[in-house]
């Protein structure tokens, strides 16, 4: 066996020779591996971690490796059916039901199948992750004096404060506290914004992840009508009206998952709803670092343009660089910060330090710029490219709008098209894509589909899915139906609004 041979070939011709050797029996040892199969000590290594992984081997640190003593059988199966009735027992007092439906989460969380095109993936994808500038930043960090120790509670001042520069005036460092990403800020905020059983104003669509955290925190949602300029401000002063609601989760710019950016004059008007209704906004401004280049200048967060405390704003590094820098914020003004900051405490104590050294390290560094530059001129070329093979291989899908932020796009299927049938259609045709269902709180007005073009490796991946489509559609659609398909809109153009 020659040195390239791999962790794997090295670990199956070992299982295949563990029979010689009696239950507690001692391997040959990693210097006798190495000469006999010609590979490094790494690879003998990281071959013995894999059979130890898997039960067959036991390491023993100076005394070498040794076949593990035979499994014992499992014990039966216990019997938990017990659980149904108390839980629904529960479930009968509860004003709403704490079950949740992760599926809408888990099908951007999920690694899809060897071969399949994720259209899916709510990430980057690793050629597009800032790998070496942050692998450089934890090195920096893990050599940070205190870096191992216990950080403050709201976070590294340092983070704070930068997180705090990019909401403008009114918000400083003592207003923000550092989180475990997004999706940790917004469990935060609802659980302290809303008790159980209240009603939490959302988009229509919107982000399943949040309704999921709705849902688990026993709110319910009562969806409020978006166009492509956002948030229909006429019905969400009527849905504070009928429903009496105390808050609002919105994402101003990108929206999840249509791409539409609050336009100009809506934005006082959504703070002076709420202010009216005595309500709290929930700003989640989860793509500003995933703008892309043609987008033009970008319109300041709402929290930049609130004077009454009214936002609460949450924002994350995660979206930007890796599923696993878990860095997050929310910040606040007023007595609601006490809350979320005890609820924060409460449930994570705080995020680990040197994952906060090694996010301001990355922040700080001269990579993360050029980083965010790359992206945004990757994103828009990978954007252009899916909408260009979509017009030209799937015209009956509507697209009626062309996001200049984030990640995805949405399209609309042709009326009376089954959903359910082409997400199945196109797992069988080696796509993945996010059927349109969970991202509605109530019922569906049509048939929708969301497609990244971030999670695949580049435009000929992004061109292989489209067809794979296709081909799903040629399955499922009905011949010959009349389609809604239209013109597809021009990029928006996001401009700051004036002050």
């Amino acid at each position: 066996m020659h040195e390239r041979s791999s962790v794997k070939e090295l670990a199956n011709a070992l299982k295949r020779e563990l029979d010689r050797y009696s239950h507690g029996g001692k391997l040959p040892s990693s210097r006798a591996l190495v000469e006999r199969f010609r590979v490094s000590p790494v690879t003998v290594s990281r071959a013995l971690a894999q059979l130890a992984a898997e039960g067959l081997v036991v390491t023993r640190p100076g005394a070498g490796a040794f076949r593990a003593q035979p499994r014992t059988d499992p014990p039966p199966p216990q019997d938990t059916s017990w659980q149904e009735v108390t839980l629904s027992a529960d479930a009968a007092t509860e004003l709403v039901p704490r079950a949740v439906d992760a599926s809408g989460v888990l099908a951007t969380l999920a690694a899809p199948a060897t071969g399949v095109v994720e259209f899916n993936g709510g990430y980057l994808h690793s050629s597009l992750q800032p790998e070496q500038a942050m692998a450089a930043a934890l090195a920096r960090a893990g050599r940070r004096p205190g870096a191992w120790g216990r950080p403050p509670t709201d976070g590294l001042p340092e983070l704070r404060e930068w997180f705090a520069r990019g909401l403008g005036d009114t918000t400083g460092a003592a207003d923000v506290l550092i989180t475990a990403g997004g999706q940790s800020a917004l469990t935060t905020a609802l659980r302290a914004l809303a008790p159980p059983g209240a009603p939490v104003l959302v988009e229509s669509p919107t982000y399943p992840g949040m309704l999921a955290i709705a849902r688990a925190a026993g709110l319910r949602p009562v969806p409020v009508p978006i166009d492509a300029r956002g948030v229909r401000t006429e019905l969400l002063a009527a849905a504070f009206q009928a429903t009496g609601a105390r808050v609002f989760v919105c994402q101003p710019l990108f929206q999840n998952p249509t791409g539409a950016v609050l336009a100009p004059e809506r934005r006082p008007e959504v703070l002076r709803i709420a202010r009216a209704a005595g309500a709290f906004v929930v700003e989640d401004d989860f793509a500003r670092r995933l703008v892309h280049e043609d987008a033009g200048p970008l319109p300041r967060p709402l929290a930049a343009d609130d004077h009454d405390g009214v936002v609460v704003h949450v924002s994350s590094l995660t979206k930007a660089t890796s599923p696993s820098l878990r860095v997050g914020m929310l910040a606040a003004r007023g007595p609601v910060l006490e809350r979320l900051r005890a609820i924060q405490v409460v449930d994570n104590f705080f995020v680990p330090r040197p994952l906060q050294e090694a996010a301001l390290e990355l922040v700080g560094a001269p990579a993360w710029n050029r980083h965010l530059r790359a992206v945004a001129a990757e994103l828009k070329a990978r954007r252009d490219t899916m909408t260009a093979a979509l017009l030209r291989h799937l015209p009956e899908l509507t697209l009626p709008h062309i996001p200049s932020g984030g990640y995805h796009l949405w399209l609309r299927l042709p009326d009376g098209a089954d959903e359910a049938a082409l997400f199945s259609a196109a797992l069988r045709a080696g796509v993945a894509v996010a059927s349109g269902r969970p991202y509605f709180c109530a019922e569906a007005p049509a048939g929708h589909v969301r497609l990244s073009f971030a999670g695949v490796a580049g435009p000929a991946e992004i061109a292989e899915g489209v067809r794979r489509l296709r081909t799903a559609c040629d399955e499922v659609l009905v011949p010959g139906r009349e389609t809604v398909s239209g013109p597809v809109a021009a990029p928006s153009r996001t401009r700051t609004p004036p002050s």
